[in-house]
């Protein structure tokens, strides 16, 4: 039995792209909590730096191009990076510009890296970590001395949110102010007609999907190795698979329900399991193996995408618990394996 034909339906791909982005947002944001639970202060901060200084030497130059930045003030051009590459994640940011040499950005609740009450269990050593790995690199990546960062409120501290502006200093300024605080200032008044809009004829509905579901997957893909560096392998990966596992087991039924499947035996399961990697943009061929028994053969496996051992090990470790995870949340009872090989991923789902 192959996948059903309306798996390839545009609506219902789009629908598992959506899915795909939220249950990948809710893996970072339960695996921020469990380590801030289980681990140190300072290993929050640590983990959020390495996370945030690699997602910044992969991203921001590279992206400045295709955002159509390129040949504008630094200042400026950092804000709107901030407020587009954002939004494309479904991160609400604003922009507002004194000059061109001080811009500023606001990002507004409910924020998407601590959604909903989840930000009263987050130490502010995690904005602070992402401040100094992202924030206060900007200049050092544009080869612009003079650039920093000024932060006039955080999440944590209980003020309005994550909220500064990149200013570019009359002089060259060293490694202690690229990134400074000034709670006592305020941002200038919000404007809605100068705010930044991506170049809209390169970005359709389609594209822009994809986008907000890799800025999702990026913080997982990212964030395993990030915490390897940090906690060892072991231990990460023992708490990527446990967070894994309990985000699939509380998103099961808002992932099906998106796109399409009823909860059942395992027929359902692999169906679900199918349409949801669709949504990943890898290929799913769904087989039946008997009475009550079912594979897929998933390959393409964007997760990992250009990584390498011992990382694409490490992080395939913990992802294949997501959807263990999901599986096992349903009334049925279900075998679920899943063999890794070279290129892909055969599942086999059956009853017990």
């Amino acid at each position: 039995m192959t996948t059903p034909k309306a798996i390839d339906s545009p609506a219902l791909q789009l629908a598992a792209m959506a899915a795909q982005a939220e249950v990948h947002h809710q893996y970072f944001l339960g695996l921020q909590l469990m380590v801030a639970v289980e681990e140190s202060r300072q290993a929050v901060y640590d983990w959020m730096f390495r996370l945030f200084r690699k997602q910044h030497e992969e991203k921001f130059l590279s992206s400045f191009e295709k955002l159509g930045l390129a040949g504008q003030p630094h200042a400026v051009a950092c804000a709107k990076y901030h407020v587009l590459s954002n939004s494309m994640g479904g991160v609400a940011v604003e922009y507002m510009e004194e000059n061109d040499r001080k811009a500023w950005v606001r990002f507004r609740y409910p924020r998407w890296m601590y959604a909903g009450p989840a930000i009263c269990g987050i130490p502010v050593e995690a904005s602070r970590g992402f401040l100094h790995g992202w924030y206060a690199h900007n200049g050092v990546s544009l080869q612009n001395p003079r650039l920093g960062f000024v932060c006039v409120s955080e999440d944590m501290t209980g003020q309005y949110g994550l909220c500064g502006y990149f200013r570019e200093y009359d002089q060259n300024i060293d490694d202690s102010k690229r990134l400074v605080f000034a709670p006592d200032e305020s941002p200038p008044q919000f404007d809605a007609a100068i705010q930044p809009q991506p170049p809209t004829a390169a970005w359709s509905r389609e594209r822009l999907a994809k986008a907000n579901r890799n800025y999702a997957v990026e913080y997982i893909r990212n964030g395993i190795s990030a915490l390897t560096a940090v906690l060892g392998r072991e231990k990460a990966v023992q708490l990527g698979r446990r967070a894994a596992r309990l985000t699939g087991l509380q998103h099961y039924s808002t992932m099906a329900k998106s796109v399409g499947v009823s909860e059942g035996g395992a027929q359902e399961a692999a169906e679900f399991i199918a349409r949801m990697m669709l949504g990943m943009g890898d290929e799913a061929f769904l087989s039946s193996e008997g009475t009550d028994a079912f594979s897929i053969r998933q390959s393409g496996l964007r997760v990992v995408r250009g990584m390498e051992n011992p990382h694409r090990g490490d992080l395939l470790n913990c992802w294949i618990e997501l959807w263990r995870g999901a599986i096992d949340s349903q009334r049925a009872f279900l075998s679920v394996q899943c063999e890794v090989k070279e290129t892909e991923l055969l599942w086999r789902i059956q009853s017990r």
